[in-house]
């Protein structure tokens, strides 16, 4: 049987349990259950078999068992006669006394979705006895995701017999999940109690009914204290959702900050410097984003057993490529056109739209696909609405590692010296020496590099796609212009400044009229203060 699929093996297993309990069934002798309980199984009646099973497992001998086991895995049969039998390898036997029964015409008994889903919790309801705690741990498991009031006598008997202390705590929670209907009002009110102490946000659903009203307008539940116990757990429900909520809208904006940054960060370097609107920008992360593809397939057919590790290896590979793109950019057509900014914003919107038609050439029209590694995958559940995503948590650090490197770049090394000058004043930094040519084209080449970082860092989050970049130019270049031009700081805050504004507003307007929001507000912003958040500091700037 060891090639057989899981369920038949499920399905076997039953099988051969039912036999032994049929055998067993003589010892049984003094069991209550009768052919007439058994009858309604065969009929169509559900809510009769529904009856029918609550008494199998009032009953829980060994009868009553095998028969619950070949409900679940289908083998109970009921002939013509309204005879329910249970089908097994060796033919038909009656559950009561496990004799063979000759009953060629027996036909399947069939349940729908609620009564295969109260079998299936009765069997569990069952192994609450078991000595074996891991049954009884996965037992309660079961019972707790799909909780049957008539399950709570076998429950209380588990509860007073459990001497397990973290076991006993969850048969506490699933006793008043079944015990909140019971018609003493002491009862309720202590499960109430025990299920708004467990603060679980899925038992919101089973206390609404009880503050709820009837069509007559008296409530649900009679007694006041209840009520009131079970109002006082809604509104601490409600509270801990909320914060889930407001932690969530949080992360969600850090995360779509991190994303801008990446994208905003090489283009606050040029656009500052050079003063070039390049609107080819985003075509950059795109080709950051295709170079970690590149890299991905290269590990995985030259290298699998390091696949989890490509990301390390498409980092430097896809700033590289980024950067040698835009030397060759700046280089052949953006030196010619320094000073002439509506030329330039026409040329490298053509470029644009050349890189994209050269990316669907080489690598098709449709999205790659590129795979997070392993410790990228899943995430942290840090409430019980809120699971953070490694991949996002993974982006956000890397987008403060880059911006480290950058300002590190910028402040503490002499092409950051230079790019400072040149920044601030071009002809002073020409006359001491400077070469704001070379300059140009190194800083061009560490901006155009930062954005292929951010096309590395998207792939892992996002589709990789001939467009992918045409997503982020706009946001850039708010942020940029939010922050400051030329402003490292400015563009950071900037940066998650839009993402924590956008997603702050999206679950009230939606996505579209946030960023119609957000565009605004900028709009407004510039009016009042033109330099942006950060003034450039300089004889050029202050002129």
């Amino acid at each position: 049987m060891t090639g057989l699929p899981g369920n038949t093996l499920a399905r076997a297993a039953r099988r051969a349990l039912c036999a032994v309990l049929l055998a067993c069934a003589p010892l049984a002798a003094f069991a209550a259950l009768t052919a007439d309980d058994l009858a309604p199984l065969g009929a169509d009646d559900f809510d009769a078999k529904a009856a029918a099973i609550d008494k199998l497992v009032a009953n829980a001998d060994t009868p009553s068992i095998a028969v619950l086991n070949a409900l679940a895995d289908g083998s109970l049969v009921a002939t013509d006669k309204g005879q329910v039998l249970v089908q097994t390898d060796d033919g038909n036997k009656d559950p009561l006394t496990g004799k063979a029964v000759e009953a060629p015409d027996a036909q399947s008994i069939t349940l729908n979705n609620l009564l295969r889903a109260k079998v299936a919790g009765a069997l569990s309801a069952l192994q609450l006895a078991s000595t074996d705690v891991a049954k009884r741990r996965d037992a309660v498991a079961a019972l707790l995701k799909n909780p049957d009031p008539t399950m709570k006598p076998l429950i209380d008997k588990a509860r007073a017999a459990e001497t397990d202390a973290d076991l006993k705590k969850r048969l506490d929670t699933l006793w008043a999940m079944t015990a909140l209907h019971d018609p003493d009002a002491k009862n309720r009110l202590e499960a109430v109690q025990l299920v708004v102490a467990r603060h679980d946000l899925d038992m919101n659903e089973l206390l609404r009914p009880i503050v709820a009203k009837k069509a007559d307008g008296t409530f649900n539940e009679s007694d006041e204290r209840v009520r009131a116990a079970a109002q006082a757990g809604i509104a601490d429900l409600d509270s801990i959702q909320r914060r889930g909520q407001i932690a969530g809208t949080l992360f969600a904006g850090l995360s779509l900050g991190s994303v801008l940054l990446l994208a905003a960060l090489g283009l606050a370097i040029t656009y500052g410097l050079i003063g070039v609107i390049n609107m080819a920008h985003g075509e950059f992360l795109m080709i950051g984003a295709y170079a970690t593809y590149v890299v991905q397939n290269v590990v995985q057919h030259y290298a699998p057993a390091a696949f989890n590790w490509y990301p390390l290896f498409a980092v430097p590979v896809s700033f590289a490529a980024a950067a040698v793109v835009g030397i060759v950019l700046e280089r052949l057509v953006l030196k010619h056109l320094y000073g002439r900014p509506l030329e330039t914003l026409l040329t490298t919107f053509g470029i644009s739209l050349i890189l994209i038609q050269a990316t669907r050439t080489i690598f098709g029209a449709q999205n790659v696909q590129v795979t997070n590694p392993s410790w990228m995958s899943g995430g942290v559940n840090v409430m019980q609405n809120l699971i953070l995503p490694y991949n996002r948590l993974t982006i956000l650090g890397f987008s403060i590692v880059v911006v480290f490197i950058a300002w590190a770049v910028l402040t503490k090394t002499r092409l950051g010296l230079f790019v400072r000058a040149v920044t601030q004043n071009r002809r002073m930094a020409a006359c001491v020496g400077v070469k704001t040519a070379r300059v140009d084209s190194y800083a061009f080449a560490f901006g155009a590099g930062i954005a292929g970082l951010g096309g590395c860092a998207l792939s892992q989050i996002g589709n990789v796609g001939p467009d992918l970049g045409q997503s982020y130019i706009i946001d850039s270049f708010m942020a940029v212009v939010l922050g400051g031009v030329g402003q490292l700081a400015g563009t950071v805050i900037g940066g998650f400044g839009l993402g924590l504004i956008s997603k702050t507003i999206e679950p009230f307007w939606g996505a579209v009229l946030a960023k119609i929001a957000v565009l605004v507000l900028i709009v407004l912003f510039i009016q009042k203060r033109p330099q942006g958040m950060f003034a450039l500091k300089g004889r050029s700037a202050e002129a």
